[in-house]
């Protein structure tokens, strides 16, 4: 039961780092462009399913198309996606410079970090939920006593305490990244 129950915390804690990667800080990350899809034979892929993503300065990404055909169709996506990025081409790879965060843009993106970390509490809060309503079933269903029940559902706010705890760490974390200059 509560290998269960970690496990179903453990994936609201990856879902929370995965979407924290696409939140930028003031350093240059190949995942910022993972949520960027472009048109490629008449289907839409992920970009890093078309060309190479490099880092090679702290403020840069380097995409490098497998194909020089689609460099136009890159180019598109990326404009199209939220990420307010501007790439530039010379035909062989695109370039994209990330412009230095001003003060009110970190602060817009801490309140972003501070959103997204709120949705993973209530995520494992509701996981926690529904381990008490299955320990209350047993109570009803299998006879189980008032005394075992009480030591499980304390048991279930252990973890669930545990969770929310890792959940600030990694944003606090991520705070500290979008607020160093």
């Amino acid at each position: 039961m509560f290998d269960a129950i970690k496990a179903r915390m453990e994936k609201s804690i990856g879902a929370l780092k995965s979407e924290l990667t696409t939140i930028r800080t003031g350093r240059a990350n190949a995942a910022l462009l993972d949520h960027v899809r472009v048109s490629y034979y008449g289907s839409e892929v992920p970009l890093s399913q078309v060309g190479n993503i490099s880092v090679p300065e702290p403020r840069m990404l380097v995409i490098a198309p497998w194909e020089k055909n689609i460099i136009a169709d890159i180019e598109k996506a990326i404009m199209k996606s939220d990420l307010g990025l501007t790439p530039t081409s010379d035909g062989e790879v695109i370039r994209i410079v990330l412009p230095e965060l001003t003060e009110e843009r970190r602060k817009e993106l801490v309140k972003q970090v501070r959103a997204v970390g709120e949705k993973a509490r209530v995520s494992i809060r509701n996981i926690r939920r529904d381990a008490n309503d299955d320990v209350k079933k047993q109570v009803k269903e299998e006879g189980l006593s008032e005394d075992e029940a009480k030591r499980l559902q304390e048991k279930i706010q252990k973890i669930t305490d545990d969770f929310i705890a890792e959940v600030d760490q990694i944003i606090e974390h991520k705070e500290k990244d979008i607020l160093t200059v």
